[in-house]
């Protein structure tokens, strides 16, 4: 009997053209993202660039972009299952998709009709790929916090910080910029703006890449503004509206896409442990023929079937135009946890081999931790699901999701293209 392709749970949640997507992101993965794990793990201070390239070449960095723009317009869905796939065989090659495609939420939701015309085209194509640039070397994740400033001079914006832990802040050519612009005492829900900043403008200047604890091939690093000149076309969105573009940002493309990334590593944990007790001798058979190796192997794949769930419900809602904020950071949240308990169980299982670079579990193990802190912490996203229960439950919540808020530029597809690799 033959095994179907995509799992039967997701079958509510998947076209055929969702169906044949997945078998060709398989593939590419397989022929052009798995010959070069090796090399970019032989090599944590390198910045893989060619995998970009491959990506933009698919047109894969405008999964969501109208076709009017050159996009595939393929949804939310068929973004995850690009981002999902990739994880499954590297997840520094899924980092590099997802971290292009945060930036394109921004464009696409606060691009004027002028940056639409000219960027989204080049997005689509692949000749441009974005970052976003939110993140502060002192600051973290505390956007109220932010010291990154740009100040009207009569007529440019002069802006001047730095921002760490940028996503493809090494190969990216225009990055999205959140700085503060109003004077103190503002609050930071108006007291900052987005720009679209040139990689190669004067003033913007990269500390030079050194590899982390997993995700090696990824560039996600820091990036000074010195003085550096925008106009006000490079605007994006209006004055005084940067914490609006960061948040829907990072909830719509931002979580569900780390969710996407978790998923992928939590299978390939998954699937590498049940092969390694299958082979693995153990007394006069092998070592999955052990009670407590098949309980603890039997609790990883229930994680997996939840956290596959989740991530691929969020999405759908998210596609068909339904409010769903409090689905997309669970599925991040939760997806994670469950991804990371997985993973640690699967290290246990493979003891002591679990630390040998041989056995690829600890590259598994390493790409895991990378997908906690982003987009909110698991804190903070308890926090946000907490905010959103207490206030249904009292019967005062004033707040407009941002799957509401956006839902006339997400681009719905009814049924999204085929895509070819």
């Amino acid at each position: 009997m033959s095994i179907p392709a995509t799992p039967v749970t997701l079958d509510r949640f998947l076209t055929s053209a969702h169906q044949a997507l997945w078998l060709a992101v398989d593939d590419f993965a397989a022929q052009e993202i798995q010959p070069r794990v090796e090399r970019m793990e032989g090599a944590p201070n390198r910045v893989d660039r060619k995998i970009a390239r491959l990506l933009g070449g698919r047109g894969w960095f405008g999964v969501t972009v109208p076709a009017a723009f050159g996009g595939l317009q393929a949804g939310h869905v068929a973004k995850t299952i690009l981002v999902h796939r990739l994880a499954h065989v590297s997840g520094a090659a899924a980092a590099i998709l997802q971290a292009g495609l945060i930036p394109v939420a921004a464009l696409l939701h606060y691009g004027t009709d002028q940056q639409h015309s000219t960027l989204m085209p080049q997005v689509a194509a692949g000749g441009v790929l974005m970052s976003i640039a939110v993140t502060e070397p002192d600051q973290g994740g505390h956007i109220g916090g932010m010291m990154t400033r740009a100040e009207w001079d009569g007529s440019a914006w002069v802006l001047t910080g730095a921002k760490a832990h940028v996503g493809n802040s090494h190969i990216a050519s225009l990055h999205v910029v959140v700085a503060r612009t109003a004077p103190p005492g503002t609050r930071t829900s108006k007291a900052l703006t987005a720009f679209l900043v040139e990689a190669d403008q004067r003033g913007v200047a990269l500390m030079r890449h050194t590899g982390k604890l997993g995700l090696r091939g990824f560039s996600f690093g820091q990036i000074s503004f010195d003085g550096v000149r925008i106009l006000p076309r490079n605007v994006l969105g209006e004055v005084g509206q940067g914490f609006d573009v960061a948040q829907s940002s990072s909830v719509l493309y931002g979580r569900p896409n780390l969710a996407a990334v978790s998923l992928g590593l939590h299978e390939r944990a998954v699937s590498l442990t049940a092969r390694y007790v299958s082979d693995r001798p153990r007394y006069n058979g092998k070592l999955a023929d052990v009670g407590v190796v098949r309980d603890r192997l039997g609790r990883m794949s229930a994680r997996l079937i939840m956290a596959r769930i989740l991530a691929y419900h969020a999405v759908d809602m998210l596609d068909r135009g339904l409010s769903c904020d409090d689905e997309l950071i669970a599925a991040k949240g939760l997806g994670h946890d469950l991804a990371a308990e997985s993973g640690n169980d699967a290290m246990h299982l493979h003891a002591a081999n679990g630390l040998d670079a041989e056995y690829p579990v600890q590259r598994i193990w390493r790409d895991m931790q990378t997908t906690y802190a982003p987009a909110g912490t698991g804190e903070v996203q308890h926090l946000r699901l907490a905010e959103a229960v207490l206030q249904d439950e009292s019967g005062d919540s004033n707040r407009t999701p941002w799957s509401v808020v956006h839902a006339d530029r997400v681009h719905h597809p009814a049924s999204p293209p085929p895509i070819t690799v």
